[in-house]
């Protein structure tokens, strides 16, 4: 099955955003190549908010490029064989932190946004950290940091809210 294939099948089972996931699903339909940064007219992206094995904070990346709190997340890359796999190597290579494990029953979010290289369709994960874990800024950052929750909305846009609220949720 290709990463497209499994986009579909995923956004399928997605319950909730229901407009949202919509538009999504119409644009894999129009756009075989619509997961890929190559695709100008908007692509899928991946991406996981990492919670502390306590899960009372969340490691949030100051972005080089937006220069915006943001959780990890990017391109679907053509290793991806699964938009789960896509959040959790995206969330691996921003944070550092080796082991992380989605929360159970898939996608929690889907957040669409503008981006300078063109519209992000973001379908959002969440991610424990293992006991132990160190984080280690990556050359996409400028720096990575634990937030308590309460602490998030005074650092990050409403995106980064609302994920944290749907991933408390799920929690």
């Amino acid at each position: 099955m290709s990463l497209h294939d499994d986009a579909v099948l995923v956004l399928k089972g997605f319950e909730g955003q229901d407009e949202l996931r919509q538009v999504y699903l119409d644009h894999l339909a129009s756009h075989p190549d619509g997961m890929w940064k190559a695709c100008a007219d908007g692509h899928i992206t991946a991406s996981a908010l990492v919670i502390d094995p306590s899960r009372e904070r969340v490691l949030l990346t100051l972005h080089k490029k937006l220069r915006m709190w943001l959780q990890m997340g990017g391109h679907c890359e053509p290793v991806d064989e699964t938009l789960d796999r896509a959040a959790l190597r995206e969330g691996t290579e921003e944070s550092g932190i080796d082991g992380l494990t989605l929360l159970p029953g898939g996608p929690v979010r889907l957040d669409r946004h503008h981006t300078p290289c063109a519209w992000h369709l973001d379908v959002q994960y969440a991610a424990l950290a293992p006991e132990g874990a160190v984080e280690a800024i990556s050359d996409e950052s400028l720096d990575l940091r634990w937030f308590p929750y309460a602490a998030v909305a005074d650092v990050a846009d409403a995106s980064v809210v609302r994920l944290l609220e749907a991933t408390r949720a799920r929690l």
